[in-house]
């Protein structure tokens, strides 16, 4: 049995969102994502990763 992670590095958060590090970090510095440090490293958790993804808004395409 393969257990998912609570917790993801930054550089983890990236690669499983598809999201570029210099936008997730924004995100978290803005207050909209939240990360968690424990000692030095900052962590995600998968809960609040997929939340955020969840809350942001749907591509609106301009068609002619």
């Amino acid at each position: 049995m393969s257990a998912e992670p609570l917790a993801l590095s930054i550089s983890d958060a990236v690669r499983m969102s598809g999201i570029g590090r210099t936008s997730l970090i924004a995100e978290i510095r803005h207050g909209r994502l939240r990360a968690i440090k424990i000692g030095k490293r900052t962590v995600v958790t998968v809960e609040d990763l997929r939340s955020w993804l969840a809350s942001r808004p749907a591509f609106k395409s301009r068609a002619a």
